[in-house]
């Protein structure tokens, strides 16, 4: 009984003590909050002044030749070798023979016909003496003129009706286009160069046997190229031709300055788009080389420019009005990859230049101030 006595006393002992001690712990506590301080942001303004704003309109293609010659063969021969082989990337000067086709068997057929003419020509020669002497001596000039290992010289002209029927009448005339026509087609075993280029296909080589009609290969001119753009159809009215073009390649490493040589006049009905040639000049490009271009389409006086990020939705824009965040309906008139293009911001307002996470209007802000950085 003692025990259970003790037992008792002790354990209220201890109920008690923490009691207390749980009193001391929960009154130490202080339970008032600090009050929260108000945040006001720091904003990066601009005060507007608006200008002329140029409008460029951004257009990108890939360049080509403006000189381009496919090449094909009218004729049926062997590729004979010349002086630089038929290869891709070859470069040739103007007049340099680019391919040769054997023609030692049609040379022969033209020949005996040049022959052919010659003969006419000198069994005439004692009846002009006798019967027209006084057109003689121009056709005795002819005849010593005449050379069989080059091109058949003109035929004099026929000045009376005489003269005429005298030589139509001994088939001179008809076998000298005869022989004009064999001369013809006997140059176009050889083909040259009609400027200096670089020879981007070939597609034979030496000692192949070329068929009438074969695409041989393509030459192009490689100091003078066009770049065809798509542009909207709205600035087509501002597009002339004689306008420069600032163009740079995809790594804005290189720069160029071109110039719009044609407009098409027709608008493209899916895309509603007009197709624009820039002609540009440089020892550094490439055909198939990936250009941009700038466009300076028109020029919008009482604009401004701005960061694109700055535009909400709705076409508005934040200002502050005595450290006070506003709205600001404003008439966006033109996009691009990074600005936009507004109108109806008067003069002296000034605006938020750089975005703001959080903004909203009647939001209380603090202009930065660059003095005091």
């Amino acid at each position: 009984m003692r025990k259970l006595i003790i037992s008792a006393v002790a354990g209220g002992i201890i109920i008690f003590a923490s009691l207390y001690f749980a009193g001391l712990i929960a009154g130490g506590k202080d339970n008032k909050r600090p009050p929260s301080q108000k945040v006001v942001k720091t904003v990066f303004v601009d005060t507007i002044k608006n200008t002329t704003v140029p409008i460029q309109v951004p257009a990108n293609g890939n360049l080509k030749a403006k000189k381009r010659v496919e090449l094909y063969s009218e004729v049926q021969g062997v590729f004979r070798p010349g002086s630089k082989l038929f290869r891709t990337g070859q470069p040739y000067t103007a007049g340099q023979t680019l391919i040769r086709i054997d023609a030692n068997e049609y040379y022969a057929t033209v020949q005996s016909a040049k022959s052919n003419l010659y003969n006419l020509l000198t069994s005439i020669m004692p009846d002009l003496r006798l019967d027209y002497p006084e057109i003689y001596p121009k056709w005795q000039q002819y005849l010593n003129s005449f050379d069989l290992d080059k091109t058949t010289p003109e035929l004099p002209s026929l000045d009376s009706e005489k003269e005429k029927f005298f030589i139509t009448g001994r088939e001179i005339i008809t076998t000298y286009y005869n022989v004009k026509n064999l001369e013809q087609r006997l140059s176009k075993y050889t083909i040259t160069a009609p400027f200096n280029g670089i020879l981007t296909e070939a597609l034979v080589t030496e000692g192949t046997l070329i068929r009438s009609g074969q695409k041989l290969g393509e030459f192009i001119d490689t100091g003078l190229y066009e770049l065809e753009v798509s542009v909207s159809k709205t600035y087509g009215d501002f597009l002339k031709v004689g306008k420069k073009v600032n163009l740079t390649n995809l790594e804005k490493t290189k720069s160029f300055v071109g110039e719009v040589t044609r407009v098409n006049g027709r608008v493209d009905q899916n895309s509603q788009t007009i197709t624009v040639y820039i002609e540009v000049r440089g020892d550094n490009l490439k055909e198939g080389q990936y250009l941009e271009a700038n466009l300076e389409a028109k020029e919008e006086t009482d604009a401004i420019e701005i960061d694109r990020s700055l535009l909400l939705e709705n076409n508005q824009i934040f200002v502050v009005k005595d450290s006070i965040l506003d709205l600001m309906d404003v008439s966006p008139i033109f996009f691009t990859d990074k600005t936009v293009v507004l109108k109806n911001v008067p003069d002296g307002e000034v605006i938020v230049s750089r975005p703001m996470t959080g903004a909203y209007a009647g939001m209380l802000v603090k202009v930065f101030d660059e003095n005091k950085s």
